[in-house]
């Protein structure tokens, strides 16, 4: 008997308020209900799809699928491979995850996988579970809400009636438009967004989290397209990423249980050579104007590879408009700088070399320097195969070292391993950190995990945090787009003690005074205030000096201790 041929179906996700395309943000949308509203997010996860055939045999099941969806994105490609040659007369999707599936260890995940939690940023970390659908946005004039459904329970079954033929002879595989209509979840009778539902955290008995479970289960349409789409984006990217030649010796990177798998570039191996050379890089004064400036200058050891003073300074001692962030765990993200123009660390090693306020010097003269060093060539070779020396490899040697700098062994993560448990005072601001503040529930807690969740303590997005407005309006000066205002990306809480002072521009000296400017009014309004913050009261999250202590505790038991030992990480990752 001949194999069934199989196919390729394509799905072709788009967002619709009242048939017409929203992008996300969005601008101020009137509901049917007499809300106003702006939506700044919706991210979900897709599985299981089931495809009805038209004839009597079974539907066909994929449980091995998986998707991510972001709505920032104006149309989401993605396709579901292995179905036979037949004709189909509906699609079954599930907003969500099985039990099994939800509550699996997340670091399994391969780095461009759906599942994998720097890929979604949708994983409830360290609670466990995953974020199914995450809905957050104004509701003007001046409130905000906060959807994110999740838990087995609350998974949403959306049947999508569509006709269509997969003949293993067509000349292109076949494209389903995929409609998302966002006005279903919220032109109905009651009002979603009210000043009463600001939240919700899928806890069992929340009849928020049964409103949305049973919109969300009308909100696609479909009906086949006659277009073919192309590879565009990451798509393409992934398709044509070629591994490097290995040059050298191969560098163990190593990760503890629990973090996902990072991205690690291929077209050039992590090697010992590379690692080295781009320690010793990263420590030269001759990368600066006046050979006095290295990157270590700004990024200390002792600070987690932070600058302890408010304002980094450069050469002439030059002082520039922010603190230079800390280096660690950077395997895992993918844009650079407080505002994340950047979006490689080989890319962001030489921008500091030619910033006026900072090294002052140019890619030209920093290579011929080098050149001219007796040991730089030898070193390029071991590094490169060549002795050739260039501002491409100057980037990547220095990446490389980077890459090497993680932190994952705390004292919270000893803790949670089965170490010596937390004191009682430093569980209580775990616990207030994990829980929302939300009275209609009966859930009073500082709610910092949703920008600083996960593994890594952070979400690795940018967000307005109701810092008092200066000049600097952060991720805006990138984009050019006005709902970008005074967004700045999310700093990692890991080595939190280590790396005062806070914020982008270091306003806050002390971790009580950075608690404070939560807790204590100094939230400041706008429209571009990040929803999870707008939420709340006037005068922010209230909590008492004791919890407050507390939160402060259980913030300390993130430092690495490997940062408090004589012997620097710079020289540990040489081992």
């Amino acid at each position: 008997m001949a194999p069934v041929q199989a196919e390729t179906l394509t799905l072709e996700i788009r967002h619709l308020w009242n048939n017409q395309p929203l992008s996300i943000p969005s601008a101020e949308i009137s509901t049917d209900a007499g809300e106003r509203i702006n939506l700044t997010r919706l991210a979900y996860l897709l599985s299981e799809p089931r495809l009805k055939r038209s004839t009597d045999s079974g539907p066909l099941i994929r449980s091995d699928w998986f998707a991510f969806v972001d709505a920032t994105d104006s149309v989401s490609r993605i396709t579901i491979s292995g179905i036979p040659a037949g004709s189909y007369q509906s699609l079954q999707l599930h907003l969500g995850l099985d039990e099994q599936t939800d509550r699996a260890d997340p670091s399994q995940y391969p780095a461009k996988h759906p599942l994998n939690p720097i890929v979604n940023n949708l994983h409830w970390s360290p609670q466990g579970g995953y974020i199914f659908v995450a809905l957050e946005g104004h509701a003007r004039p001046d409130g905000a809400f906060s959807y994110h459904l999740g838990n087995p329970r609350n998974r949403v079954t959306c049947e999508i009636p569509v006709a269509f033929q997969i003949n293993s002879r067509a000349a292109s595989p076949i494209t389903i438009r995929l409609d998302f209509h966002l006005d279903r979840l919220f032109n109905t009778e009651t009002p979603l967004a009210t000043q009463a539902q600001t939240s919700t955290h899928s806890r069992e008995g929340d009849p928020l989290a049964e409103t949305l479970k049973k919109r969300l289960a009308t909100v696609f349409t479909a009906k086949v397209s006659a277009s073919s789409p192309s590879l565009t984006g990451d798509e393409a990217e992934d398709n044509n990423q070629t591994p490097g030649d290995l040059v050298g010796t191969p560098y163990p990177f190593r990760i503890k249980k629990g973090f996902p798998i990072p991205p690690l570039p291929t077209d050039y191996p992590l090697t010992n050579e590379r690692v080295a050379l781009g320690r010793q890089l990263f420590h030269e004064t001759q990368l600066s104007l006046n050979g006095e400036i290295s990157c270590a200058s700004c990024h200390h050891d002792e600070n987690a590879f932070a600058d302890s003073n408010r304002l980094s300074s450069g050469v002439d001692d030059r002082v520039g408009t922010r603190n230079s962030m800390p280096l660690f765990n950077l395997a895992w993200k993918s844009s650079f700088f407080w505002d994340g123009r950047v979006s490689s660390l080989r890319e962001q090693a030489l921008v500091p070399i030619q910033d006026h306020v900072e090294m002052d010097e140019t890619l030209e003269n920093v290579t011929a320097k080098l050149a001219a060093h007796p040991a730089y060539p030898a070193q390029f070779q071991k590094a490169f195969g060549s002795p050739e020396i260039t501002a491409e490899r100057l980037g990547i040697a220095i990446e490389q070292f980077v890459l090497t700098l993680t932190s994952f062994d705390s004292r919270f993560d000893r803790a949670t391993r089965g170490g010596e448990p937390l004191s009682e005072q430093e569980k209580r601001g775990f616990e207030l950190f994990m829980t929302e503040y939300d009275p209609r529930r009966q859930q009073f807690g500082a709610d910092c995990f949703h920008c600083h969740g996960g593994a890594l303590f952070t979400d690795h997005q940018f967000h307005n945090n109701g810092l008092r407005p200066t000049d600097d309006h952060g991720l805006e000066t990138v984009t050019g787009i006005d709902t970008d205002r005074d967004k700045f990306v999310t700093p990692s809480l890991r080595n939190i003690a280590l790396t005062a002072p806070y914020m982008h521009d270091g306003r806050f000296a002390t971790l009580e005074e950075t608690v404070a400017h939560y807790t204590s009014g100094g939230v400041h309004r706008s429209s571009t205030l990040d929803p999870n913050l707008a939420k709340h009261p006037e005068g922010g999250v209230p909590l008492n000096e004791s919890d407050r202590a507390a939160l402060v505790a259980f913030l300390y038991t993130l430092t690495d201790e490997q940062y408090l030992t004589s012997e620097s990480p710079s020289e540990l990752s040489r081992k």
